[in-house]
């Protein structure tokens, strides 16, 4: 056990590095929620309730897999410090893997099925070496809460470029490519690169960033998730966004089926996604001021009330109606940025909260919880969609051919798009009410 300490503020260069790893975390978020089920069910030809299961199913590991890499790196010791050298493996195997699940060969769509979920659950497995630890970082380097808002702030907006530029970017390549597996391959390529741009980034520029934060290592795992969940505040934080994160996926899930199914053109998803994420680098500072001012809790419900609005107003759109409809999820987006924003921010200081109580080092647990938990809420979004768009009967297709949807799959893609993540969002704010969490000063922990 050695002392915990205050440090000088963190350089532009730390939080410029730090930041730049949610651009990889970004593309790897984003891409497969918005498009992988549309390439199962519209490319590869497999079923929509399959289809929804294998995105679904690898992730689903991450709920075993996140906490025992959190606990692992918690452990690690060297000059590199507990985080990176786990960053460093996932920086260097997700990018190859990525591209591998759109590269399989030609196939029956059962075959099919079962080479994306092989090379998706391996994908998944290195996001985790790499996602859980940079989400533990915040709470060692900094001891400030506002310092880490300030961090936060910087990580969402890198964020929302990476979203930006991978929502945006993937469908666009593979409309340059040919809208079939051709194009799905190269926007697999170009997806991969900002995997390692971001992700090898993030490792070079924390580099030298430092680890304030040196206590006593909790031990067995299982003791530690449960004294992870009895936390109230992370108990409390971690329900609420993980409730959001499941309309969140299904929102993802549903913009290729939205701009083409209600509004008639296939090319609007580009715009859709780029009204859900561009605001964000506008209102970024906009959110941070609004914590400082109101505190974080009372932003993100704030954010979270613009976001279930707008959202469902999506639902009354008419049809080719897409200036109304890109002018909806613009203020989504407005929403989306504070809900990233807020909870990041928090996170940190859950885990500063605990450590300085109980004098165990459990950020790595505390984070291998919470990406598990948010991994499963995207990943479960997607699969919701794929289960409402089955029931409603949506006719899956290969290739270029063109299928005539009936009106029930239509009405169940508008639903799925609009109605379903605004109720998510709102039945998760009674749950972010409750959060609460008194600032906890700087402790000295006895060497």
């Amino acid at each position: 056990m050695t002392a915990v300490s205050s440090r000088p503020r963190l350089s532009r260069g730390t939080h410029l590095g730090y930041a730049t790893g949610s651009i990889g975390t970004a593309a790897f978020g984003t891409v497969p929620g918005l498009l992988l089920l549309y390439y199962l069910t519209d490319v590869l030809g497999v079923a929509a309730g399959i289809a929804g299961l294998v995105v679904f199913a690898p992730k689903a590991w991450d709920v075993l897999l996140n906490p025992w890499i959190g606990s692992r790196s918690d452990r690690t010791a060297g000059r590199w410090g507990p985080r990176r050298p786990w960053m460093l493996a996932g920086g260097i195997t997700l990018p190859p893997l990525f591209v591998l699940v759109f590269a399989g060969p030609s196939a029956p769509p059962a075959a099919a099925a079962v080479w994306v979920a092989v090379t998706f659950l391996l994908a998944a497995t290195a996001y985790g070496c790499f996602q859980v630890p940079y989400v533990a970082q915040p709470a060692e380097i900094t001891d400030d809460p506002d310092e880490r808002s300030t961090l936060m702030s910087w990580r969402v907006a890198a964020l929302a470029v990476g979203i930006l530029l991978a929502g945006a970017g993937a469908p666009a390549v593979v409309d340059a490519f040919g809208d079939g597996r051709g194009g799905y391959l190269a926007m697999a390529v170009f997806v991969a690169a900002l995997l390692a741009l971001g992700m090898l980034g993030a490792v070079v520029g924390t580099r030298n960033a430092p680890t304030l934060t040196r206590v006593r290592t909790e031990g067995r795992l299982l003791a530690t998730l449960r004294l992870a969940w009895k936390a109230r505040p992370f108990r409390v934080l971690l329900t609420g966004f993980v409730v959001q994160a499941l309309g969140i996926g299904v929102m993802l899930a549903g913009v290729p089926y939205y701009s083409e199914q209600v509004l008639g053109d296939p090319a609007a998803g580009t715009l859709l996604f780029a009204a859900l994420v561009g605001p964000a680098i506008l209102v970024m500072p906009v959110w941070l001021r609004v914590g400082r001012r109101v505190g974080k809790r009372a932003g993100l419900l704030a954010a979270s009330l613009l976001f279930t609005g707008a959202a469902g107003a999506l639902a009354v759109v008419p049809e080719s109606g897409t200036g109304a409809a890109v002018a909806l999820v613009a203020l989504v987006g407005v929403g989306y940025a504070g809900m990233q924003m807020f909870p990041l921010a928090m996170l940190p200081d859950v885990i500063a909260a605990d450590e300085a109580s109980s004098g165990a080092r459990r950020a790595g647990v505390f984070t291998g919880v919470w990406t598990a938990a948010e991994t499963l809420g995207l990943a479960i979004g997607p699969g919701l969609l794929g289960g409402l768009l089955a029931l409603a009967g949506y006719v899956s297709s290969t290739g270029d051919e063109v299928v005539a949807q009936s009106g029930g799959a239509v009405l169940a893609v508008r639903v799925g798009f609009t109605l379903v993540p605004a109720l998510f969002v709102l039945a998760s704010l009674p749950v972010l009410a409750r959060y609460r969490l008194d600032a906890v000063p700087t402790q000295e922990v006895p060497a």
